[in-house]
C-alpha cells in the first residue's frame, strides 16, 4: 500500500472548455511533505483483499478510500481532483450530412399553329382562275388555263414540343374539283384542277438529339392525297406554297373549283 500523505486539503472544480469530443477528465493528485516529498496520482477505487494463501481477508478500504481518508479527515496531505462530465451525442455524430432532393415537374404536350385570329384568314380564294376565252385562240388551246394558281401561307409561330408529326392531307388527289360541272367531252375538257402542296421550316428528325435545327420540306404532288414527315421539337415559322400548274391538255368546265388542303402537327 501507497504511503500516506499529509497536509492541508485543497479541491479545484474545472470548468471544461468547449473541445472536441475525446475522454472525459477525471484526475486524482495527492502530495505530502513527509518522508521528503510524496506525490501520486489516480489511486485505485477497488477495495482492497490480503490474501493469505489459505485464506482471504476483506474487503478493505481501497488505496482512494484510504488517501482521501488521509487527507480530508487526518490532515495528513493535499489533494486535487479535476472531474469533468457532458451527455455524450444523442445519436452517433455525422461530421457531413448529404441530403438529394428529388425534383419533378410536368411540361404537357403541345403543338402551335398561328393560322390567323379568325375563319376568313384559311378561306384561299384564287377568284377568277384565268382561261382562254379569246375568238382567236386555236381551238387546241381553247379554255386552257391561262397561267398557274398559286397561293403562299406564312405563319411565324409554328412547332411541337414533343415528338411529332407534320402532315399535308388533301380530301381528293385530283385537287381542286368542279362539284357541278355540267356534261362535258372528256376528251377535250376536264372538271378537276390539280394542286401539290409544299411547307417548309426549321426542324429535326425525331432522331435527332442535341442538334441544330436544319430545312426540313414536305411536298404532296399534285396526284398525290397526302404526306407526312416525322420530327423531333421544333419551332420556327412555316411557309406553305400551294400551286396549280395551268392545265393545257384539256379545256376547263366552267363552275367553282374547290378543294380543302388539311395541315396537322401530332405530338406523338
Amino acid at each position: 500500500m501507497k504511503k500516506i500523505l499529509c497536509g492541508a486539503v485543497a479541491a479545484i472544480a474545472v470548468v471544461a472548455a468547449s473541445a472536441p469530443a475525446a475522454a472525459q477528465t477525471s484526475e486524482r493528485h495527492y502530495a505530502s511533505v513527509l518522508g521528503g516529498g510524496v506525490t501520486f496520482e489516480n489511486p485505485s477505487n477497488d477495495p482492497n483483499f490480503i490474501d493469505l494463501g489459505f485464506i482471504v481477508l476483506g474487503p478493505f478500504p481501497s488505496d482512494q478510500e484510504v488517501a482521501d481518508f488521509a487527507a480530508e479527515t487526518l490532515n495528513l496531505g493535499t489533494r486535487y481532483v479535476a472531474e469533468a462530465d457532458a451527455p455524450a451525442d444523442s445519436e452517433t455524430a455525422t461530421p457531413t450530412v448529404s441530403v438529394a432532393f428529388n425534383l419533378s415537374g410536368t411540361v404537357n404536350k403541345d403543338c402551335s399553329f398561328y393560322a390567323g385570329n379568325n375563319a376568313n384568314a384559311t378561306n384561299i380564294d384564287f377568284g377568277v382562275i384565268g382561261v382562254r376565252t379569246g375568238d382567236n385562240e386555236n381551238v387546241n388551246a381553247a379554255f386552257e388555263m391561262v397561267g398557274a394558281a398559286e397561293a403562299n401561307i406564312e405563319t411565324l409561330t409554328a412547332g411541337c414540343n414533343f415528338n411529332n408529326t407534320v402532315e399535308i392531307e388533301k380530301d381528293s388527289d385530283l385537287g381542286l374539283v368542279n362539284q357541278t360541272a355540267s356534261g362535258f367531252d372528256s376528251d377535250q375538257f376536264q372538271n378537276n384542277i390539280p394542286y401539290q402542296v409544299t411547307a417548309s421550316w426549321t426542324g429535326v428528325t425525331s432522331q435527332s438529339t442535341g442538334v441544330s435545327g436544319t430545312a426540313q420540306t414536305l411536298n404532296v404532288g399534285t396526284g398525290d392525297l397526302s404526306g407526312s414527315l416525322a420530327q423531333g421539337a421544333w419551332r420556327s415559322r412555316m411557309d406553305i406554297d400551294i400551286v396549280a400548274p395551268a392545265v393545257t391538255s384539256r379545256g376547263l368546265v366552267a363552275g367553282d373549283y374547290t378543294g380543302t388542303t388539311t395541315l396537322t402537327l401530332s405530338a406523338i
